[in-house]
């Protein structure tokens, strides 16, 4: 299976577009609280910032989280001052609390997840991603002509060593979508051994992390990691 997914699919995911522009507006995603205070950083995929995942962020705080966003501005490709940035920010977050950092990356941002995940294993409790090309052709979707565009490298040579399809030493956990209209399946779910787990939601990757029931799956697959 290779290659991104078909036109019509990705042109459906524009159809998920007003839940992100809203999600600083929707009511959180309720359960149980189960959080305990754990911090957590949810950092944004290509073209996005810290308002799309908003919705998460809520939730997550909803659920007894200390949810942070990546406090970057847009995400528009891999660039190592913001990415230093990210990853100073994660070592004081965790010194900070106390203890280890959740990070949730939806698409792009979970490259840059597994990647702090990597340099940083001590900081980090749990990498969760949502519908990230980490595994596989890095040509593999329907996003890689744009990001060559606003960035100065190649899609597949990112200006950092670390290999995202390489399983980080902290529990790692993929979720993917059949339905997904910008990252080949494939891509996202991984090969054997890149994750500890591998979850399939039916979900468009516009919808990740904006969709009510996304935000419920990942509650509920949070709950499950860490009890």
């Amino acid at each position: 299976m290779t290659g991104a997914p078909p036109r019509w699919r990705w042109a459906l995911e524009f159809l998920a577009l007003p839940k992100i522009h809203a999600a600083p507006f929707r009511a959180p995603v309720r359960v149980a609280p189960f959080g305990r205070g754990r911090p957590v950083i949810v950092i944004p995929g290509m073209m996005s910032a810290d308002r799309a995942t908003a919705l998460l962020r809520a939730s997550l705080k909803a659920a007894g989280f200390d949810a942070h966003g990546w406090e970057e501005g847009m995400n528009t490709g891999a660039r190592p001052a913001e990415i230093a940035r990210l990853e100073q920010r994660l070592c004081q977050l965790a010194a900070h609390s106390g203890e280890p950092v959740v990070l949730i990356g939806w698409s792009l941002g979970g490259l840059f997840a597994r990647v702090l995940a990597q340099r940083h294993p001590e900081a980090c409790r749990l990498v969760l991603t949502l519908g990230s090309p980490f595994s596989g052709d890095r040509r593999a979707n329907n996003a890689w002509r744009l990001y060559e565009a606003l960035n100065n490298h190649k899609v597949d040579e990112p200006p950092f060593a670390e290999d995202p399809g390489a399983k980080p030493s902290v529990r790692t956990v993929a979720v993917w979508s059949a339905r997904d209209g910008i990252v080949a399946p494939h891509c996202a779910a991984g090969e054997a051994g890149q994750s500890d787990r591998v979850i399939e939601v039916p979900y468009k990757h516009f919808e990740l992390a904006s969709a009510r029931g996304a935000v419920a799956e990942i509650l509920r697959i949070l709950r499950e990691e860490l009890g």
